[in-house]
């Protein structure tokens, strides 16, 4: 924490050379505060994460879901601190993309990009699925086989939404973050106030059982690190920030802290309450792991509250991953990497066909339908982008560093340790798609 405060003065004096670049037809507009970038952080954190990545964890590792998600936090903070060293310094649009290109090269730099979007595609695909299947329990509807295409519906709604305005998208994500923490606090709350009751059985065995019971773990780490990256959504909008050098690192390191504190409660009343098998979605039969907990607590006014929350913090998470990708798409076109529509901005400030590309992308993903496997992709595809964000702050010269190069170090080994635990199966579909977009690139450019 000393490191996390020395970090935060730092960050408010240091970088005097910064260069922001000129404003331009192509340029956009400076228009988040740190309390509304804070709100853009929470809302792309809070979501999929809590509300169902918990549950698959919890269904792999058991009741040391709760450890996973500390281990992630840790890994985490590492990348949170990479990355607003590197946003204060290049406060533009596009994130690791921009600092692979700036900080390690041409190639790298797209490769950053392409799996950016490739992570946070797959990303908004589950949070949409898992809105519908939340939005199914609270309405008590029987969606049956209908949910890719529901989710896939919502994708072009939501998409249209962003389109219409940052201002409007702002506003609206301020607001489902509001609910959706009323929701997370009621259902500590009320897990809590039973403590008499809770078993605390429930915590043993507290591992998974078996000889893979390691790799099982850390698979679940992994899982629950991509619950917390919805802070570079703040990095990846650094075109957009006001006073970026101060309000970038600020802002993620209070999303970051406030998001732990939520994600280690809610794990841990949900598994003292009704255990970790009760939380898994495989064994349930349930994409609302959470309104399953409220339940089985007997709590049926809580399920609804825990649903209400769980179709709005979704929606806020795939609305602000349509704003980050479209903003990575935007950056990718201005260098060619794109088609150059993608870089176009109109009369209001907004790529309306980078919004539009992402969202037709994502539409298509959501039509796989398999929640667990389309987020395990997204970790994968995740870690790969966050080992390059790590490196390129490990480039950084020491006169624009705020933190020691010790933990952008450590961020990078866990990138790539938690990486190499993800299913061999997932893990070859990510390299593949990886190598199909760098060979294409090499193609473009050659």
């Amino acid at each position: 924490m000393t490191m996390i405060m020395r970090g935060i003065i730092l960050s408010s004096v240091a970088i005097k050379s910064v260069r922001f670049m000129p404003q331009s037809s192509n340029s956009l507009t400076r228009s988040l505060t740190l309390p509304s970038a804070v709100m853009l952080g929470l809302g792309s954190i809070f979501g999929t994460g809590v509300f169902v990545s918990i549950g698959i964890a919890a269904g792999i590792t058991g009741p040391s879901v709760i450890l996973a998600i500390i281990v992630a936090a840790m890994l985490a903070t590492c990348n949170a601190l990479s990355s607003a060293q590197l946003a204060a310094s290049h406060p533009v649009s596009g994130g690791t993309y921009e600092y692979g290109y700036r900080m390690i090269g041409p190639k790298t730099g797209f490769a950053a990009g392409w799996l950016f979007l490739l992570a946070k595609s797959a990303s908004a695909a589950t949070a949409a699925l898992g809105t519908i299947g939340y939005g199914a329990h609270l309405l008590g509807a029987n969606i049956g086989q209908s949910l890719p295409f529901l989710a896939c519906g919502l994708v072009i709604v939501v998409t249209a939404l962003v389109v219409s305005g940052l201002r409007r998208s702002n506003i609206t994500n301020s607001l489902i973050v509001g609910i959706t923490l009323v929701s997370l606090i009621a259902f500590i709350v009320f897990a809590l106030i039973q403590i008499e009751e809770i078993q605390f059985g429930n915590l043993t065995p507290f591992f998974a059982q078996g000889s893979d019971s390691g790799m099982s773990f850390f698979y679940a780490a992994a899982l629950m690190f991509v619950a917390f990256t919805g802070y570079g959504r703040i990095a990846t909008m650094g075109e957009e920030v006001k006073d970026p050098k101060r309000t970038i690192p600020k802002a993620i390191i209070v999303t970051l802290v406030v998001s732990t504190l939520i994600y280690i409660s809610v794990a841990y009343a949900a598994v003292l309450s009704v255990g970790a098998e009760a939380l898994s979605p495989e064994r349930s039969g349930s994409a609302a792991p959470l309104e399953i907990a409220a339940l089985q607590m007997q709590s049926p006014i809580l399920a609804k509250v825990i649903s209400i929350g769980a179709v709005t913090a979704m929606l806020g998470v795939l609305l602000n991953l349509i704003l980050g990708l479209s903003r990575v798409a935007l950056a990718m076109g201005r260098r060619g990497d794109l088609p150059k529509q993608t870089s176009v901005v109109n009369s209001a400030g907004n790529p309306v066909v980078a919004i539009v590309a992402v969202g037709i992308f994502i539409a298509l993903l959501t039509l796989i339908g398999d929640i667990k496997l389309v987020w395990s992709f997204s970790a994968f595809t995740v870690l790969a982008y966050y080992s390059i964000t790590n490196l390129s702050a490990l480039r950084q010269p020491e006169e624009e560093r705020l933190y020691p190069r010790f933990i952008s170090a450590m961020g990078l080994l866990g990138c790539l340790s938690l990486a190499a635990f993800i299913p061999i199966g997932v893990m070859g579909a990510g390299l593949v798609m990886l190598a199909i977009g760098v060979i294409g690139h090499s193609l473009k450019h050659k």
